[in-house]
């Protein structure tokens, strides 16, 4: 734990400009980003007396041993390096907003020949055009159902287009008119796109157009004494009309605007959106964030806006943006919005009428969500100190293990034998930083030496990049030094920004296993000389603490929190290393009569499976069929072909699933999941 006053900045040194500035550990590791009107005021504020400073903000400071900056021109300029710089270094001590649940979307592949509608839930893609978020899937169906009555576009997988395509017939949508059936011809790529807009503009609130025409041609095929068709654009208009019905009418101005409402306590702090568009509400979402300084409701509205429009452009940012309270300097943020849209952009709070009750029901969104929160043990800050300090007393420890790491065997009998390595920063998974070993070195059931082998080669690998630095501490980096020029060969990749593999060490080094797995752990950090991180080992039976040397386990409290986060942190070892074992026997196991085609590549390889789905579908086609793959010729496609015909039955394993199955029709197959961890 380093003490401020050991790199606080010189009397003068620091610049009143706007700016951005960013505390590193002594690794080198970026652990706060932050910006400022005035640097030299706002870090002043960091080196004062410890007693006076929130706890999170005693904790950043006694964590960091290096402080910088960068001066910017504009307040807008610091908003944006910020930004870019959470993003780039994930800081441990920022205000980091977490979805309180998973939220589907409606999709639309706009990116694909034939673009499809879909529930897509995650990341999002480039290419993509995303509607919602809603608060279930199944309203995102009902939705889509009402709507493919008159926007018949795709909806299948690509599996069941590829086989529509194949056997000429579409399936059930196809017949009942809910799709336009692309895959067997039916509708030309142009005309199915044309849909997929139409359908997209439908969604984005352009309802208006497509409801005159429908109610123009119904009247036009009246008039032409064509009844039937009148009556299937009757039915398409109460199908249009019943899905927009379930976005009620909330602003009567057609606005587009993203309503915003916060709920906070002293540690943590619940914010919903509400997405309107058109007038209506097209999606709801929210988040839960820990409070890791004395913010203010402005300063969680700033980073909230940063976290949800930073990635964002165009029609994606909202013409209006209604907040709980305005940031510190709202001019700067409203132009940056607006930088991003491309237009005007209006944050404000709304005073009365529609708007003000609008938020106040997103107000009670939030405040739910927090109370659910509160509920969930894992997600809280408190409970989640309160094991790691348990912990810490346990062990003996001098510090709560801020960074723990833990790592599991596993193996199928001695065969393809693998280990994991998981790690838990502040009590939550750090996923980015998980690791897989292969063993190479022997085959065996020998856990006890893989266990050695693993923590050798991971802290060779610290070990080699501390030396890189030339100094085994970097307490000593003067304040207005940069990493780069401090730390050639640091943690840091000058290349990337970002941290090196294995670049920091942990706390606490925790072992799936009791006795002999915590001395072989022991005994590697000892002949590499590392005596800094604390050992420990939990056993699957009993749910016991080993410590190297003792005779005796630790027995935790059934109901401790402390033994509640080391199970947590074991399990997920022990899938992690379960499910690299199973991908690494899958791939063993797998075989093919294409392995064994002359000049046939992987590349080739993956086009024919894609292409006809299966070997046995393959097998069964002729030379010129495979010709229409690409890449494929007539001496290729003939060597495919005889291959397969001399081939024997073979097995192959779903890496997805692990299942195993075969193209021999009256063989049966017993799949082997024994896989796993040996204890």
């Amino acid at each position: 734990m380093a003490d401020p006053a050991t790199y606080r900045p010189k009397p003068g040194e620091i610049p009143t400009d706007p700016g951005v500035y960013r505390f590193r550990d002594v690794h080198g590791r970026v652990v706060y980003v932050g910006k400022a009107k005035n640097l030299r005021q706002r870090l002043s504020s960091y080196f004062q007396d410890l007693a006076g400073l929130h706890p999170r903000t005693q904790t950043m400071v006694t964590t960091a041993a290096s402080v910088e900056w960068t001066t910017v021109g504009t307040e807008v300029e610091a908003l944006q390096l910020e930004y870019s710089w959470i993003k780039e270094y994930d800081p441990r001590f920022n205000v980091k907003y977490r979805d309180d649940k998973s939220y589907p979307s409606l999709a639309v592949t706009l990116n694909e020949e034939f673009p499809r509608v879909q529930v897509m839930r995650g990341p999002k893609k480039k290419g993509v055009r995303y509607f919602g978020p809603y608060g279930h899937a199944w309203a995102i169906r009902e939705t889509v159902d009402l709507l493919l009555r008159v926007f018949p576009v795709r909806t299948c997988s690509n599996g069941v287009f590829r086989a529509a395509k194949q056997s000429g017939r579409p399936c059930l949508l196809g017949y009942i008119g809910k799709c336009a059936a692309p895959c067997v011809g039916r509708v030309t790529p142009e005309q199915h796109r044309e849909l997929a807009d139409e359908f997209c503009d439908f969604m984005a609130g352009q309802t208006g157009p497509y409801l005159r025409r429908l109610e123009n041609g119904m009247k036009q095929a009246a008039a032409d004494m064509e009844y039937e068709k009148a009556a299937r654009l009757r039915d398409d208009i109460a199908a249009l009309t019943r899905a927009m019905e379930k976005n009620a009418i909330v602003l009567g101005d057609g606005t587009d605007a993203d309503v915003i409402a916060l709920a906070d306590d002293e540690l943590e702090a619940a914010v919903q959106i509400f997405h309107v568009r058109d007038g209506r509400v097209r999606g709801q979402r929210g988040w839960v964030v820990d409070k890791v300084e004395d913010v203010t409701p402005g300063d969680l509205v700033e980073h909230f806006l940063q976290q949800i429009y930073g990635d964002q452009s165009g029609d994606a940012v909202p013409r209006e943006v209604l907040v709980p309270a305005l940031p510190a300097q709202p001019a700067a943020v409203a132009e940056w919005l607006s930088g991003l849209r491309g237009s005007r952009v209006d944050l404000r709070v709304p005073q009365r009428g529609d708007k003000k009750a609008l938020q106040e029901t997103v107000l009670r969104n939030a405040q739910q969500s927090l109370v659910l929160h509160k509920t969930r043990r894992a997600g809280d800050l408190t409970t989640r100190s309160l094991a790691l300090q348990e912990i810490a007393d346990a062990l003996g420890m001098d510090t709560a293990p801020l960074r723990i790491e833990c790592y599991d065997i596993s193996h199928l009998q001695g065969t393809e034998v693998v280990a994991s390595m998981v790690v838990f920063e502040d009590g939550l998974p750090r996923k980015s930083e998980y690791r897989n070993f292969a063993i190479k070195s022997f085959e065996g059931q020998d856990d006890v030496r893989s266990m050695h082998e693993v923590l050798t080669r991971r802290f060779k690998h610290y070990i080699a990049e501390r030396a890189k630095t030339g100094e085994p501490e970097l307490a000593g980096i003067e304040a207005s030094e940069t990493p780069e020029s401090a730390l050639p060969g640091g943690p840091i990749d000058p290349e990337t920004g970002k941290p090196k593999r294995f670049a920091y060490p942990p706390q606490l080094v925790v072992v799936d296993g009791g006795q002999p797995q915590v001395a072989a752990a022991k005994r590697a950090l000892d002949e590499l000389g590392v005596d800094d991180v604390a050992v420990c080992g939990l056993a699957k039976k009993l749910e016991e603490v080993w410590l190297p040397g003792e005779d005796d386990p630790v027995v935790l409290p059934r109901s401790s929190e402390a033994l509640y986060l080391m199970q947590r942190v074991r399990d997920e070892a022990h899938r992690f290393a379960i499910s690299y074992h199973r991908n690494k026997r899958s791939k063993a196991m797998t075989t093919s009569a294409l392995d064994t085609v002359p000049g046939l590549g992987e590349t080739r390889r993956k086009a024919l499976l894609d292409h006809f789905g299966s070997l046995r579908k393959l097998k069964a086609a002729t030379v010129e069929q495979v010709m229409e793959v690409p890449g494929i010729g007539r001496r290729t496609a003939e060597n495919v072909l005889g291959a397969l015909a001399g081939a024997a039955p073979k097995i192959a394993v779903n890496t997805a699933t692990g299942e195993i199955t075969t193209d021999a029709p009256d063989e049966i197959v017993v799949p082997d999941r024994s896989g796993g961890s040996t204890e």
